[in-house]
């Protein structure tokens, strides 16, 4: 059964671009995904993140925006809409 609101699943791959304080940077990353209601698990080379549209949108959008000033950067994000359950 799926839940009333459907599930999306995200993977997002932060790389800070010519910065020498890179690992401060991808821990803001992590802080700003740990802080939310979003179901995670933090990988060696990304992060999955599971949750609704929205919510994942929003934090997409957070990290773009509290990372935008502080370092370059490039976000490899996947999104898709399969929650793993059927109608």
């Amino acid at each position: 059964m799926c839940p009333m609101e459907k599930i999306a699943a995200c993977e997002i791959s932060f790389t800070p671009i010519g910065s020498s304080g890179y690992l401060n940077h991808i821990e803001k990353v992590l802080d700003i995904i740990k802080v939310t209601d979003l179901e995670y698990s933090i990988g060696i080379l990304s992060t999955t993140i599971r949750g609704s549209k929205k919510e994942i949108l929003n934090l997409i959008n957070s990290i773009y925006n509290e990372l935008d000033d502080i370092c370059d950067f490039t976000m490899d994000i996947k999104i898709s809409n399969i929650c793993g359950c059927k109608n």
